[in-house]
């Protein structure tokens, strides 16, 4: 059986599959641009994520994009998110079953 903590992070991660890259048309978990996925005190989310380039013109979109899908999601009260180009993106994280 899942825990109540397993669950929030699962329905999270199906809430960032709604946000697609404009670029590429895949979404931010399939292209591993999610580097990580936390949940911290009573609800709290931290989401460590990247961008396909340093100066993508799209930043800010994914970002806000990410944001607000997980503070869609129930049982959260906080969302950080949090970008790092460290390790930078390579194609190579795409997920399996893919175009790319």
């Amino acid at each position: 059986m899942r825990s109540e903590d397993e669950i929030l992070l699962a329905e999270i991660e199906a809430a960032l599959r709604q946000v697609i890259d404009p670029e590429l048309g895949l979404n931010v978990m399939d292209l591993g641009l999610i580097y990580a996925l936390q949940l911290g005190k009573a609800g709290q989310v931290l989401i460590t994520m990247t961008t396909t380039t340093i100066g993508c013109p799209a930043t800010t979109y994914l970002v806000d994009g990410v944001r607000a899908a997980a503070e869609s999601v129930a049982g959260r009260h906080a969302v950080n998110v949090e970008l790092t180009y460290d390790p930078r993106w390579t194609p190579e994280l795409i997920r399996d079953g893919t175009p790319y």
